[in-house]
């Protein structure tokens, strides 16, 4: 049982690597991608609907992304949801169209955006630590149980510390790649 309780920690924790992963993906770096933009939710006859299931969204340069709705209808939905957004980029609409400028990146708003990302590595941290705590809970009732014994138990709560400080680690190197990414003029 106790082997059971470290692999699904271990899961838990790599799920929690690749949501602050994906996250990092929608942070603002000076230059165009999808991912700014497809997880936004546009207003679509009532019902919340992610951009990316509304429109095809393509980077035809460096500094800009284009978003060309399948119905027509919807533009003025898709400028609105870009315009409600924290992503701080103002829609152009033409006609059948939605261009995003990117513009470079002020020395003001990177440090803010390096603040965006500490704060998203924190919660991977949090969320681990909280991970680790459950399973350290489930390995201790087991051993009070009886279930397993006190150097099992033991041995278990190490590795479980070392999975731990693994990938609190890896939050850490990921986090340190996209600080640069950011700051990258």
């Amino acid at each position: 049982m106790s082997t059971e309780t470290q692999a699904a920690a271990e899961q838990r924790m790599a799920r929690a690597v690749e949501a602050m992963e994906r996250d990092f993906q929608g942070v603002r770096t000076g230059r165009a991608s999808t991912s700014l933009v497809e997880r936004l939710t546009v207003d679509y006859y009532g019902t919340q609907t992610p951009l990316n299931q509304l429109a095809g969204i393509s980077v035809p340069e460096a500094h800009q992304i284009v978003i060309q709705p399948w119905d027509r209808s919807v533009l003025g939905a898709i400028e609105k949801a870009i315009q409600k957004s924290d992503i701080g980029l103002v829609p152009n609409v033409d006609g059948t169209v939605v261009r995003l400028n990117i513009p470079p990146l002020t020395e003001e708003r990177r440090k803010d955006l390096v603040k965006v990302v500490h704060k998203r590595m924190e919660e991977a941290r949090v969320e681990i630590r909280n991970i680790r705590r459950d399973a350290a809970d489930d390995l201790k009732k087991e051993e009070r149980d009886g279930t397993v014994g006190a150097d099992e138990s033991h041995r278990q709560l190490e590795a479980l510390q070392k999975t731990t400080d693994r990938f609190v680690s890896e939050v850490d190197r990921l986090g340190g790649v996209k600080e640069q990414e950011v700051l990258e003029v």
